[in-house]
């Protein structure tokens, strides 16, 4: 299964949290001279009350009490390991870091795929995401307003607000910067606690 489909699946699963329950989220900003990065993190975690080995549904039960029903798709390796009363947590993050460096070479945008299953044998679990970076041209600054105008190997523009206005020195219309935009999912699978 291509990362994108099994992340679209993962965002749908965690927008829906609401049927489960409120997912935790979170956002982190951090900044340097250099770059500013955003993330945000959306976390579930259930148990696992029922599996229907055949048609690979497995039950969860959330802290509020709620059961939602999940197909695991043959991707998953290690379906056979996952017992009753394991606890199943999905965590979904999405960061975007923005660098006002200049650059040099052609307007670009390049996507790679991230991934890391289970080794065969443990719990099943994993991480697939992907990674795109954006070199792009700076089209205005406006220092006054702390904004950047930067438009893409697309011709799509996009305005930015650059909370410190230190970054902004040094840049000019016609400059090269980069970003880079990351999400990614993470499914991991703790055994029951033995009694």
């Amino acid at each position: 299964m291509k990362a994108k489909t099994l992340l679209a699946t993962a965002t749908i699963l965690v927008a829906t949290g609401a049927a489960w329950a409120q997912p935790e989220t979170r956002v982190d900003v951090t900044q340097s001279a250099e770059q500013a990065t955003a993330t945000g993190t959306a976390k579930l975690t259930a148990k696992i009350v029922k599996i229907d080995a055949p048609t690979r549904t497995v039950s969860l039960k959330a802290a509020d009490g709620k059961v939602t029903d999940l197909v695991v798709g043959p991707e998953a390796r290690n379906f056979d390991q996952l017992k009753v009363g394991d606890t199943v947590t999905i965590e979904y993050k999405e960061a975007l870091t923005m660098s006002l460096k200049k650059g040099s070479g052609p307007l670009a945008m390049h996507e790679r795929e991230i991934s890391d299953r289970a080794a065969p044998g443990a719990k099943p679990g994993g991480t697939v995401g992907r990674e795109v970076t954006v070199t792009a041209d700076v089209v205005s600054v406006d220092t006054s307003a702390r904004t950047v105008t930067l438009k893409g190997p697309k011709g799509r523009t996009v305005n930015l607000l650059v909370e410190n206005p230190e970054r902004l020195k040094g840049i000019k219309k016609g400059d090269r910067v980069e970003a880079v935009y990351t999400e990614a999912l993470a499914v991991s699978v703790q055994p029951a606690s033995a009694k």
